[in-house]
């Protein structure tokens, strides 16, 4: 596959777990995401022994800051060689296009997507932050923002999907946490999808986690995966 739509998780505390699980998969069938908790604890080193697997790299640590330095982690990020990198699209539309523009004369520059409300939140959540509007509702406000901002998309529930896809078109890139196989437990995520449905809803790109980093055999998992969504043949 020339464009991988899975994204796996490597929700690991340290290196040595990550880049075993690494190695039993293909870098042709899915996209590797590194958090916070594991860039913290490896490092740049890690994305570079990932990239030398073969795998594009998806370096999720949300930056959040004043412009210029969000900026300037942003251009830190694409250095590495990241093949796409976020900021919190609560940061503002002066702070999400300083990061556009930061990488505008990156030789291989990195996707640069927003997110939106993180979908371990929920009503109630965002309540207590002060802000009185439905998940759904800010999500559509944050994603016009980065699309406003020349942003190449965002980080969205699949519940979210269908209604920004057809409001910004189908270049926009929708990237989908919170996915989940039939009958699996949701663990922290409040709003979940199967990987069927979050394609056929319109995302981009699935992020999964443990139904594959969990999985005795992970590469036949991230295999029937594949299958399931039309993916492989």
């Amino acid at each position: 596959m020339t464009d991988p739509k899975i994204i796996t998780a490597l929700d690991y505390a340290q290196p040595a777990p990550a880049l075993e699980l690494a190695r039993r998969l293909q870098p042709g069938m899915c996209r590797l995401k590194v958090g916070k908790e594991l860039f913290t604890a490896a490092g740049p080193q890690l994305i570079e022994q990932l990239q030398r697997l073969g795998f594009e790299v998806f370096l999720d640590l949300k930056f959040h800051d004043i412009p210029n330095t969000t900026a300037q982690a942003c251009k830190a990020a694409a250095a590495l060689g990241v093949w796409m990198v976020n900021v919190h699209a609560l940061g503002g539309r002066r702070m999400l296009e300083a990061a556009r523009e930061a990488l505008v004369h990156v030789e291989r520059r990195p996707k640069l997507i927003a997110v939106t409300v993180l979908t371990s939140m929920t009503e109630a959540d965002l309540r207590g932050v002060g802000v009185n509007a439905s998940p759904a509702r800010m999500v559509s406000l944050l994603a016009g923002l980065a699309h406003e901002s020349g942003l190449d998309g965002v980080v969205c529930s699949a519940q979210e999907a269908p209604v920004l896809r057809r409001q910004y078109g189908p270049d926009f890139c929708l990237v989908t946490p919170g996915i989940r196989l039939v009958n699996s437990a949701a663990h922290d995520q409040s709003r979940i999808m199967t990987p069927r449905d979050a394609l056929a809803a319109g995302a981009s790109y699935l992020v999964i986690g443990r139904p594959i980093t969990q999985a005795p055999d992970p590469l036949q998992a991230l295999h029937d995966i594949l299958l399931q969504t039309g993916e492989l043949a």
